[in-house]
């Protein structure tokens, strides 16, 4: 079997150029600004061109890449004060998921959130970031899943994937993780106990905490 026909293609080399291209570009490893070589991503990925193309042309939707007139792809730049403006954006829809989710929040669905409780706080017991910050990212879906509400779930879908650069890094600051598990917790908590209002207050309160510590390049 020739090396190209061991490439993956379709949309399964597609999936897998779109999902490694986002890592790569969220731990920092191309950085904004930084030319795109399709040659070198084929190599990089395991895959066809075709299918590193459509990856590029999915993450241009999504903002995290930007295509230059005669100068090709790269990564976007994001300033920080644009990463505060999406995160104001996305603190009015993540507060409507959490208060949804509180109004129908199931036996399952609370057995769900305890476990995911436990999970963050074990990892920030442990010293472990990039598993609370992976966990952090699952309980943000867990809830849009229990909230049922698309359109919102949509919407911070695509304003998160331009900032998750930002993000990641925020997570790796030294106590930021034990600061964000105690504002998780409240909107769990809140969510629980079936309190709307509460849990909508508690999530603004954690995009508060986020956008300042943003703000805050130290």
């Amino acid at each position: 079997m020739s090396e190209r026909s061991e490439l993956a293609r379709g949309a399964q080399g597609k999936a897998i150029a779109v999902d490694r291209l986002r890592q790569v570009i969220r731990r920092g490893a191309v950085v904004p600004g930084q030319r795109l070589v399709e040659a070198e991503l084929v190599e990089q990925f395991g895959v066809t061109r075709g299918s590193v193309r459509a990856a590029i042309d999915e993450l241009i939707t999504e903002g995290l890449i930007e295509r230059i007139h005669n100068r090709g792809a790269r990564v976007r730049t994001v300033s920080r004060q644009q990463a505060v403006e999406i995160l104001e954006c996305r603190k009015v829809l993540e507060g409507l998921i959490a208060a949804k989710a509180a109004e129908r929040a199931e036996p399952a669905d609370i057995e769900r959130l305890r476990d995911y409780a436990q999970r963050l706080t074990a990892s920030v017991r442990d010293g472990e970031p990039l598993e609370y910050s992976s966990l952090n990212h699952e309980l943000h879906g867990a809830l849009a899943e229990i909230a049922g509400q698309a359109t919102a779930a949509d919407l911070i879908d695509r304003l998160n994937a331009q900032i998750v650069r930002h993000q990641f890094q925020l997570s790796l600051r030294a106590g930021r993780p034990q600061v964000s598990l105690g504002e998780h917790l409240a909107v769990v908590d809140a969510v629980i106990a079936g309190d709307a209002a509460a849990a909508e207050r508690a999530m603004r309160d954690h995009l508060d905490s986020v956008i300042a510590a943003l703000g805050d390049p130290d």
